[in-house]
């Protein structure tokens, strides 16, 4: 490539900015899109987050001094931006038909796989966003990567009280005493009394929407009413929606890949502690698939437990087959929302936003929001292409979320 990539078009700085930008944000990841976004003057992100935002003018006498007032249950918060970044490379061979004259054929084919893959690198940059708020709005925490491996910890600061585990007698699936109408009630009447905003919003997955609908409770309630249980099964999130007299109800079962690089052999019917490149985003209870790279095939074990700084996972038992270090790989898929959650917020108070997405300044030329750049290999000749962003959510009305875990 001793031209360089430079009469490349389809490789041109320019043109990869306008390709990813052109791409639309997946109809499927939709938290991302419920609040707006600003800047912030640094990586160091500061908001101030508000319990309560009910105060009322007093009444004066007319020609004395005004009374003065602050806000009341302010509190301060402040924390690093989180940074994401990845890339891909395409080797000279990729290259070469990329910008072959003469055959229409080998040209359209490069620019479709060009494309393809930018995409994969859009949408994978935006599932890390909308990662972010639903950890905010689902648990009202979450930690990532820093500098120097270190590892940072936001803490929203929603009121445990409206951070609910339902007792064992309570759960929907099995609870004896389980009441979901007067749970639900409950988070509506609790972000009412705390800051007089109404619940509008509700997610769930599948898994908690079949409780509610098996629901024998709900199920006899709506025989009483005009929906009646064939409505109930045919369009559930409608009925629960407007027999819950919440606006905004929605299945959310959009899912991510987590993928970990064996940094140490598996032995089969032995290991059981397995060491990857970054455990980062694996979590206890999930399902981790082994994947023989050269055979083409897999394995599924139960995650007991993970140690981010040391790297490993921990499965409850040792997989059938072995695997090899730096070779092959273990993954494993999981929805954004908790399974066993019913999430519930208040979008805004007294007209505002209850969150938004703060951008930070990163790169030499002080970037902010998604980018891509690109950077040359000369032997082997190829080129990398990176995309990368920075910023976090912010929280401003801290109870403005209510959270019931629904089963263990």
């Amino acid at each position: 490539m001793p031209t360089g990539k430079s009469d490349i078009p389809d490789l041109r700085l320019e043109r990869l900015t306008k390709l990813i930008t052109s791409f639309t944000t997946s109809p499927n990841l939709i938290l991302m899109g419920m609040f707006g976004e600003i800047t912030a003057d640094s990586d160091v992100i500061k908001w101030e987050a508000q319990t309560g935002n009910r105060g009322m003018t007093p009444f004066a006498a007319p020609g004395a001094p005004s009374p003065s007032v602050a806000p009341v249950g302010l509190s301060q918060h402040s924390a690093m931006a989180a940074y994401w970044k990845e890339k891909i490379y395409f080797d000279e061979v990729f290259l070469n038909n990329l910008r072959k004259e003469g055959t229409d054929n080998t040209y359209l084919s490069a620019q479709q796989r060009l494309a393809r893959e930018t995409l994969m690198l859009r949408n994978r940059c935006d599932r890390r966003k909308e990662w972010m708020f639903a950890q905010m709005l689902s648990g009202g925490s979450f930690s990532y990567s820093a500098q120097k491996g270190l590892k940072v910890s936001v803490d929203y600061g929603v009121p445990s009280a409206q951070l609910v585990t339902l007792g064992a007698t309570r759960y929907w699936d099995a609870g004896s005493q389980r009441n979901i109408i007067e749970d639900v009630m409950d988070g509506k009447l609790a972000v009412q009394n705390s800051i007089g905003a109404r619940l509008d919003y509700a997610m769930l997955t599948t898994e908690v929407l079949k409780l509610m609908i098996l629901d024998r409770g709900i199920q006899t309630l709506l025989q009483k009413s005009s929906f009646g249980n064939g409505d109930l099964f045919a369009r559930p999130v409608t009925v629960l929606k407007s027999l819950l007299d919440i606006d905004n109800m929605f299945v959310y079962d959009e899912q991510y890949v987590v993928t970990g690089w064996l940094t140490a052999a598996v032995t089969g019917s032995s290991t059981t502690t397995v060491y990857v490149d970054d455990a980062s985003d694996f979590v206890a209870g999930g399902t981790l698939r082994f994947h023989d790279i050269s055979a083409g095939t897999y394995e599924d074990e139960t995650i007991s437990s993970v140690d981010v700084d040391a790297g490993t996972i921990t499965i409850s038992s040792a997989p059938t087959a072995s695997f090899k270090a730096n070779e092959d790989k273990v993954t494993m898929t999981k929805k954004f929302l908790p399974t066993n959650k019913f999430c519930m917020f208040a979008s805004t108070v007294e007209g505002q936003k209850i969150a938004e997405f703060m951008k930070a300044p990163y790169g030499l030329n002080r970037d902010y929001g998604m980018q891509v750049d690109t950077h040359q290999e000369w032997d082997p000749d190829g080129v990398w292409v990176r995309v990368q962003n920075k910023g976090l959510p912010v929280l401003y009305n801290k109870d403005a979320i209510y959270v019931l875990t629904v089963t263990a």
